[in-house]
């Protein structure tokens, strides 16, 4: 393994750690000693990495922002725009215990913005790539590419998807959550059929 790709490993590595300790006691319990102790290393190591808390919680959020981005490139687009509109959103929603996970340290991050201004423009460009993603879906669900009569349209599919997921965070677990999934795919129906 070349030093390189071992430096990558154990930034994601701690920025796991990051995202643990916040689940478990919150975004004020972050801290060098805290996250060195949840990854196994000493701080001397962590320290190497990232040399302040700020530079380590600024990779964390970016480390979030990256895997979703990620996990939506790998949703194939097939002949039915609403279905692929929907397996793209579900994306956004914390339907599995991985993604539940990354909305519940993604809001604690947010949280933390005023704090940490430069958490602020990863939350910014966060939420300008997910209305972006929202107006090329409702094109598409539309089929009215690059209409800027869309975009209030895609506002309030953002604002579904938004009010979905704090729904979802807000109940167990281990809920049913087939019904926040009918919402979405009832939003996506509507757009289709008065665009």
């Amino acid at each position: 393994m070349s030093r390189e790709t071992y430096r990558d490993a154990r930034k994601v590595q701690l920025a796991q750690a990051v995202w643990q300790v916040i689940l478990d006691r919150g975004i004020s319990a972050v801290s060098v000693r805290a996250v060195a102790n949840e990854a196994g290393v000493v701080v001397g190591s962590l320290r190497h990495v990232f040399p302040t808390r700020t530079e380590l919680l600024q990779f964390s959020a970016e480390l979030m922002v990256q895997r979703a981005t990620d996990r939506v490139l790998t949703v194939r687009e097939g002949s039915d725009p609403a279905k692929y509109a929907l397996e793209v959103l579900k994306n956004f929603l914390p339907l599995t215990a991985d993604s539940r996970a990354e909305l519940e340290v993604n809001i604690a991050l947010i949280a933390e913005s005023p704090a940490l201004p430069q958490l602020v423009a990863i939350r910014n460009r966060a939420y300008q790539e997910l209305g972006n993603a929202c107006l090329r879906l409702t094109e598409k669900l539309a089929c009215r590419p690059s209409d800027p009569a869309l975009v209030e349209t895609a506002r309030h599919l953002h604002a579904v998807l938004d009010g979905l997921a704090i729904h979802l965070l807000m109940e167990p677990p281990d809920n049913d959550s087939t019904w926040a999934t009918e919402i979405l795919k009832n939003e996506l129906a509507r757009i289709s059929r008065n665009p």
